[in-house]
């Protein structure tokens, strides 16, 4: 670690491009060592450089194809083992839109392997270390998407419900152990993402409804200041998001019962 990071050292996966790199340069002007994992070695290192000149910061490089489960215990090691890192960015992933009943099985296969398994087994590598030590954060990057239950968007909207439930329910779990969860859902963001998903090219999506990749982390950095659990970089009312969850919690009472509702006509 060096001298000048007292804020530790922190992960991101996917950092080669795109969300992952901004975040790179954001935290590394804030102090942060670094350690960025994607699989476009070369990319790394360019970035890698010029983080460590401007800000003179440690950064590491570490190429990993999060898909592959030897490269993703490769980096399960690194969060298990370096009692320095206090930061862990689960930024990679990847989308897949369109209609499911012509999707490519093994292409979907993949896609679950990075947004749902990779994050998964990361975050169990990381936490007993940031628990023991007492402080530290997770942030998981899902989209708007898990919110949007629309035709073409059945896995990649799935994988992301996956990473907001997940944060939640590992935000109560580490509630009052000096480790927070961020969970961060972007909306249309200019990305290399789009151009690999089978969607809309980002160019011909309303530019009133896509936001600069810089403007997210930055808004999304903010909200994690604020120790904000859930953010959405676009929503101008957070009373939004907590009406939605009132209404989730509306139905806790009656989601398990012991007979079926009268409305079914099949109880006695």
């Amino acid at each position: 670690m060096s001298k000048q990071a007292s804020l530790g050292t922190a992960l991101i996966t996917g950092a080669s491009s795109g969300i992952g790199a901004v975040y790179a340069d954001r935290l590394a002007a804030r102090g942060y060592d670094l350690i960025l994992v994607a699989r476009r070695v070369d990319a790394l290192k360019k970035l890698a450089d010029e983080l460590a000149a401007r800000n003179g910061v440690g950064v590491q490089v570490l190429q990993a194809d999060l898909t592959d489960a030897q490269d993703t215990a490769k980096v399960e090691a690194v969060l298990r083992d370096n009692a320095h890192i206090t930061l862990l960015v689960n930024n990679a992933g990847t989308a897949t839109l369109g209609a499911f009943a012509q999707a490519d099985i093994a292409a979907l296969a993949r896609e679950i392997e990075l947004n749902i398994t990779a994050p998964t087994r990361l975050t169990r590598a990381v936490l007993p270390g940031l628990l023991a030590r007492g402080k530290g954060a997770i942030v998981n990057i899902a989209s708007v998407m898990s919110l949007m239950v629309q035709p073409g968007n059945t896995v990649y909207g799935g994988t992301k419900a996956y990473l907001l439930h997940f944060s939640q329910v590992l935000a109560q779990e580490t509630a009052g152990t000096g480790v927070q969860v961020q969970v961060v859902l972007p909306g249309a963001t200019r990305t290399e993402i789009w151009g690999k998903s089978g969607g809309p090219a980002i160019e011909h999506l309303p530019p009133e409804i896509v936001m600069e990749t810089d403007d997210m982390v930055d808004a999304s950095l903010a909200a994690f200041d604020q120790g904000e659990l859930v953010t959405i970089p676009s929503l101008p009312d957070a009373a939004d998001w907590q009406r939605l969850i009132d209404a989730r919690n509306a139905l806790l009472p009656n989601l398990s019962r012991n007979k079926s509702a009268a409305r079914y006509g099949v109880n006695g």
